[in-house]
């Protein structure tokens, strides 16, 4: 095979345009590349590819919120948080004053304990009762004597034989019966004895034969224990 030779000339004009060729592309690429670089973005103001997407708040039927959604939500959140305000102001006005009474319990106590008991006072004693210082008043007197001591008789009883053994006169003296015959003369309003009244009297009253309370009470006492009452006392006894 016969070898064929380029000339000189030509062979250098081929490599040449080869050679303007790659530089061409080179140059091409390198200036996208500078491109490509220039546009993205940098690492650090990408955002991941991973990182969820903003969620816009929707309402309840899920379309998104509204201006007056957006109010409404406002407002209610207002409310909870003066409803939530309210509650703990009660808790703990409670609180303080759950607090306050417990001390006031125990301050109390200590006073208690503290403060030694001190002795009731008695009674005020009523006043004495006031009998009128006469017939009526001396029968009514003896009469309360009488029920305090157990002894039976009654107003009528003792009035009927007083008017008839001394018409209501104290100081009256028999003078004339066999009494008087043996030197111990009956006297006062139901005409007793001396020996009579000493063995009847009654504790709490005079110790004189002659006084109405005292002769009257001794009287009785006398009928009861031999009669059974005054009353039963119709003549001389």
């Amino acid at each position: 095979m016969l070898g064929f030779t380029l000339p000189r000339a030509a062979r250098s004009t081929r490599i040449t345009r080869a050679h303007k060729v790659s530089a061409a592309l080179v140059a091409t690429a390198s200036c996208a590349a500078a491109l490509s670089l220039t546009a993205a973005p940098s690492d650090a103001a990408t955002p991941s590819a991973h990182a969820p997407a903003a969620v816009k708040p929707v309402s309840a039927n899920g379309l998104p919120l509204t201006a007056k959604d957006r109010a409404d939500d406002g407002k209610k959140d207002k409310v909870l948080a003066s409803s939530v305000a309210d509650h703990l102001k009660v808790t703990g006005v409670a609180k303080q004053g759950h607090t306050a009474k417990e001390a006031a319990s125990r301050s109390v106590e200590r006073k208690a304990i503290a403060t030694p008991k001190t002795a009731r006072k008695a009674a005020p004693k009523a006043a004495p009762k006031r009998y009128a210082n006469n017939l009526d008043g001396w029968i009514r007197q003896s009469l309360d004597i009488m029920k305090a001591k157990g002894i039976p008789g009654s107003y009528e009883g003792l009035h009927r034989n007083i008017m008839r053994e001394s018409s209501g006169n104290p100081n009256a003296v028999n003078d004339w019966d066999i009494n008087a015959i043996n030197g111990i003369p009956s006297k006062g309003l139901l005409q007793v004895i001396q020996p009579t009244f000493d063995t009847y009297h009654v504790a709490g009253t005079a110790n004189k034969l002659t006084d109405p309370v005292a002769n009257i009470t001794a009287a009785a006492n006398y009928a009861a224990h031999r009669y059974g009452s005054i009353d039963n006392v119709n003549s001389a006894y």
